[in-house]
């Protein structure tokens, strides 16, 4: 059985993922050339993160549901090799 979730927690993830989307709007004004992506990524990371932990409540679920999300993020991570492998390989405009 899953354990309770007080609103206490509830309000602080919420207030976290406020201040990621407001981290992601102050990234996407600064010009941080090659680092935009990476840095984007990571905060949407961990966006994903809170909310599956919390309001998804897999952080009190029982261990199947750990390997199927560990299977999500697998495919996830098998995606994001192959779209930046096709991405990086291409003729860059800024080299020539």
């Amino acid at each position: 059985m899953a354990a309770k979730i007080s609103k206490k927690t509830y309000g602080f993830v919420w207030l976290a993922l406020l201040g990621l989307l407001l981290a992601t709007w102050i990234v996407s004004r600064i010009d941080l050339k090659s680092f935009n992506v990476g840095i984007a990524l990571l905060i949407s990371f961990t966006k994903m993160i809170l909310i599956i932990l919390f309001f998804m409540n897999a952080r009190y679920s029982p261990r199947l549901i750990w390997v199927v999300a560990g299977a999500g993020f697998l495919w996830f991570f098998i995606f994001l090799d192959l779209t930046l492998s096709d991405y990086l390989t291409r003729n860059p405009s800024w080299s020539q």
